[in-house]
């Protein structure tokens, strides 16, 4: 076989006979790098597994329940489906210093705890400067939690044969290489291929695997987008790094929904758990101020109430300035020009910051309406009512179009103590009357105001 030399785009893994300024696929600059075409070939059929295995009838394939992991640490448990499924592979995303390599000594040592056979491969840091973190987070681990600093994949693959863990963290994928692969260290090549061949153990073993991977700038898992095609799982940390809190956000998985979100609070002996999410996000709500409403999101199964706070102040000079911290700027600038064109609010000469408290990002529709009070009450300088908690989706003609699981939301305002709900007329139907909180129907962004102000 001849040698062929090909370009990939280190970003998405775009490949190119010859080299190029500019990747096609992501626009990124200067991302290609030759490597040897020959190499990834010899690789991949020396790690293809040969298996006889026939095509059956799908009736005639046996139901069973997943196999879980408890790792006892509830919001991740939930996070996953109900604990880590076995022969599953997780990846965990974040900005440096997020707490993933935290959480992951963790999971290690109550895993460890509970009997099961634990191999952590800390590939960035010296098993002593592991040790430390450990005796800081109180994880010791007793007799059954193995940790090793290597880098290359066929010695790690010795030691799951070896020692025949229950359980493996590698940290982190982008400095783990393969020898027979040209390619440095975090290219594209050896990513996808250390990330295939692990995958492809876990499968084969049932051992389950944790991939911890490195966030670049713009957000996304550092490597080709394949990786997170590859795993079962993958697991993204929210929040500032100098903030107290992070939130877990699933946004893969084979074994459960893809909606759950899982909160944690950031101490010195690791991450903790928090049970009320909502009333860490309205604890510290200033009272009686313009440009603050609250509303309730849904995040999988579980209902969060948040503040959302707006800045409206006039342009010093040019055009009008619009920030969006938490939630879509796009979606800002469309109820900005809903409240122009409808309500007549003169806002093309206003600067307006919008911001959710506590650092969380929100994608549920049911912020349209508060988002919109909020930018109006800011405009206004006229307050929301504190007891007041506003739920629905806005559309151009500001109509409030009804919302999913309202019950559910309901329960968590109520429990949260606030008096009254604004809400979509639709949704009113089919309610549990034994609500005490008062629920206002309202069928437009006109309505809603007149029963506010």
């Amino acid at each position: 076989m001849k040698t062929k030399t090909i370009f990939t785009c280190q970003k998405c893994g775009y490949q190119s006979a010859k080299w190029l300024g500019k990747c096609p696929d992501c626009q990124g600059w200067n991302s290609f790098v030759e490597e040897n075409y020959q190499d990834q070939l010899s690789v991949q059929e020396q790690i293809r597994p040969v298996l006889n295995v026939e095509p059956i009838l799908l009736k005639d394939v046996a139901s069973r329940e997943t196999e879980r992991y408890k790792t006892k640490i509830k919001e991740l448990d939930r996070v996953l489906g109900g604990g880590i499924v076995l022969g599953s592979v997780t990846l965990i995303g974040g900005d440096p210093g997020i707490g993933k390599s935290t959480i992951s000594l963790q999971i290690s040592n109550n895993l460890s705890l509970d009997n099961y056979k634990v191999l952590y491969v800390s590939a960035e840091e010296s098993t002593s400067q592991t040790k430390l973190r450990a005796d800081r987070l109180g994880a010791h681990g007793k007799d059954k939690l193995y940790i090793v600093n290597q880098v290359d994949l066929g010695f790690i693959l010795e030691y799951i044969k070896k020692i025949k863990p229950d359980f493996v963290i590698i940290d982190s994928i982008q400095v783990i290489f393969d020898s027979r692969i040209s390619s440095s260290p975090g290219s594209v090549s050896q990513v996808r291929e250390c990330a295939g061949i692990l995958t492809q153990t876990a499968k084969l073993s049932g051992i389950p695997i944790f991939i911890i991977g490195h966030v670049t700038k713009e957000g996304a898992i550092a490597g080709p987008r394949v990786l997170e095609h590859i795993v079962d799982t993958v697991l993204y940390f929210e929040g500032e790094r100098y903030s107290t809190y992070r939130m877990l956000r699933v946004v893969k998985n084979r074994f459960g929904s893809t909606n759950e979100i899982g909160v944690f609070e950031m101490g010195l002996n690791g991450l903790k758990e928090v049970e009320n999410p909502s009333q860490i996000f309205l604890q510290e709500r200033p009272k009686n101020v313009s440009g603050s409403s609250v509303t309730c999101i849904l995040e999988g199964t579980r209902p969060l109430l948040v503040e959302i706070q707006a800045l409206v102040s006039k342009a010093g000079f040019g055009y009008a300035t619009r920030k969006a911290q938490g939630i879509d700027y796009n979606r800002l600038s469309l109820l900005v020009a809903v409240l122009e064109k409808r309500l007549q609010l003169h806002l093309e000469t206003q600067d307006i910051f919008v911001n959710i408290a506590g650092g969380i990002k929100v994608t549920d529709p049911a912020v349209d309406l508060a988002l919109v009070f909020a930018v109006a009450s800011g405009f206004l300088e006229k307050p929301i009512p504190e007891d007041l908690v506003m739920l629905g989706e806005v559309g151009l003609a500001s109509e409030v179009r009804s919302i999913s699981n309202m019950q559910l939301r309901i329960n968590e305002i109520e429990r949260m103590g606030f008096k009254r709900i604004i809400m979509p007329k639709n949704n009113l139907k089919g309610l549990d009357k034994k609500n005490k909180i008062e629920l206002i129907g309202i069928n437009s962004i006109k309505e809603a105001m007149e029963a506010i102000w």
